[in-house]
């Protein structure tokens, strides 16, 4: 069982920057793989997208499925430069794209809004005859996140005229998709029409269940859950994590403790997420003792602690401030070997930023780059925000220029952050540089952005410059937006 012990903590000095030479890690590939995507990736951060085809095909690289794979995850948030490189590798002699491969770009091209482009993604597997139910979940989730709620469903409408049956299993990805993208009233209209045609299955109740406990709607979900009951779905274990989560959203944790005793009398053991849950509210509710008390039952019940068990505990720790017990709990998972995520970190950072301590922050960071523990974008977009707010606009740029060491693709917000951080303080030729780069990686600005760069820019009198980014921006949409 953890002793929570006060940890003394020192304050780091600026002098101390960071080690952009650290090297990404590679698990699971060879060394020849490893420098072929390095050498790609290199091409894909540092190439306009006009000019990606022709850099890809000097460059010699072999392409292989595990190797394509790896590249469009990592290029997903850069939607074009990323389906210039698809284009690319599907060309290469004995290579053919995997089914994962295609998902990635349909997905990275449904980001930027390139519907057109999708759609042709999705009748080139259709002539390969390698189309699944998963590609059109993947399109339906990517329309439900921009509330294109008539799109979702023609998508599923339109499944059978491709030669992939419209079954139960598609009705339950339309009804997710919808689901989780705050579109649950949508959902059950959609699951109260269709009942008939698809008899619901446990996964059906259990996705209707978390999309009103996500509103949260507790007469609703209850609702739910007693016709999954009456309907003879037997509850699982996913089913109660989400009625237990829906009721802890509600305010109603005495009812999911109550709920936790009736699992245990259907002989249903609580699992790591249920008490991460509990952990996860308590602290919410800024109840320590409680998140604790949880954590040790948990420990007492033989249920072993994993990592979002432990991310639920520091949090819970950093809601009241006391990050010497968090900084504990991290300890002891170093010492017992639990696997830190980005998000371990992630939860301690936001909370330090958010209070102003910018000096534990970075050392937090720095920790976290010393553990080998790879920061995810989400990271480095707190990390270049943090600094950019505190007029430290070079150690942003030193964070940024960390996270092109590891490769890893800015999202539109990452670019935000950094140009309006640089118009801020009246570096405009570095702000344009940036949004520049933006474009050519295909990933549209957003107009708070584009308008914050504006007024900079006419302010010091440079509306050609503007003139011209503006002409760069219409060339990204260039490709028709069909929908």
């Amino acid at each position: 069982m953890l002793k929570f012990l006060s940890a003394k903590t020192s304050t780091q000095k600026w002098r101390r920057f960071l080690h952009s030479s650290a090297q990404t890690r590679t698990p699971g590939l060879d060394k020849l793989q490893a420098d072929s995507r390095k050498k790609i990736c290199k091409i894909l951060m540092s190439s306009p997208t006009a000019d990606v085809s022709q850099a890809l095909q000097k460059s010699k690289v072999e392409a292989s499925p595990k190797l394509v794979e790896e590249v469009l995850k990592r290029f997903e948030n850069a939607g074009m430069q990323a389906y210039r490189f698809f284009e690319w590798a599907g060309k290469q002699q004995g290579y053919a794209h995997s089914v994962e491969a295609y998902h990635i770009i349909i997905d990275s091209l449904g980001k930027i809004k390139q519907y057109g482009l999708m759609w042709t993604v999705v009748n080139l597997m259709r002539i390969k005859g390698v189309l699944t139910k998963e590609t059109f979940a993947v399109i339906m989730r990517r329309y439900a996140r921009v509330k294109k709620v008539e799109e979702a469903v023609y998508t599923f409408d339109t499944m059978e005229k491709f030669g992939v049956p419209a079954d139960l299993e598609a009705f339950n990805s339309l009804l997710s998709a919808l689901c989780k993208c705050k579109n649950v009233r949508k959902a059950q209209e959609i699951f109260d029409r269709m009942k008939v045609r698809f008899k619901p299955d446990l996964k059906t109740y259990s996705i209707l269940l978390q999309g009103w406990g996500n509103e949260p709607n507790l007469t609703k979900a209850r609702a739910i859950f007693n016709e999954m009951s009456d309907r003879g779905c037997e509850p699982d274990m996913v089913a109660y994590a989400v009625l237990m989560n829906a009721l802890c959203k509600g305010g109603q944790v005495e009812e999911a403790l109550a709920l936790i005793d009736t699992m245990k009398n259907r002989g249903s053991n609580p699992n790591t997420y249920i008490y991460s849950i509990l952990i996860h509210t308590y602290g919410a509710e800024k109840r320590i003792d409680d998140a604790v008390g949880a954590f040790t039952a948990m420990e007492k019940s033989g249920c072993e602690p994993d990592t979002p068990t432990y991310n639920a505990l520091i949090g819970a720790f950093c809601n009241v401030r006391e990050f010497n017990e968090a900084y504990t709990v991290l300890d002891e998972m170093v010492r017992k070997r639990i696997g830190r995520n980005a998000k371990t970190y992630n939860v301690i950072l936001h909370h330090l930023i958010s209070l102003g301590e910018i000096e534990d922050a970075y050392r937090v960071f720095r920790r976290m780059l010393k553990e080998h523990c790879d920061p995810d974008i989400d990271t480095y977009t707190m990390m270049i925000k943090m600094f950019c707010a505190e007029n430290k606009v070079d150690m942003a740029l030193k964070v940024w220029k960390h996270m092109g060491g590891k490769r890893l693709c800015p999202t539109m917000h990452t670019f935000s952050v950094l140009i309006n951080g640089l118009c801020e303080r009246d570096r405009m030729n570095e702000a344009c540089a940036y949004f520049e780069e933006m474009i050519e990686k295909g990933i549209p600005p957003s107009a708070a952005t584009y308008n914050r760069l504006r007024r900079g820019l006419m302010k010091v009198g440079r509306e050609d410059i503007l003139e011209d980014l503006s002409e760069k921006m219409k060339e990204l949409t260039k490709e028709p937006l069909e929908d």
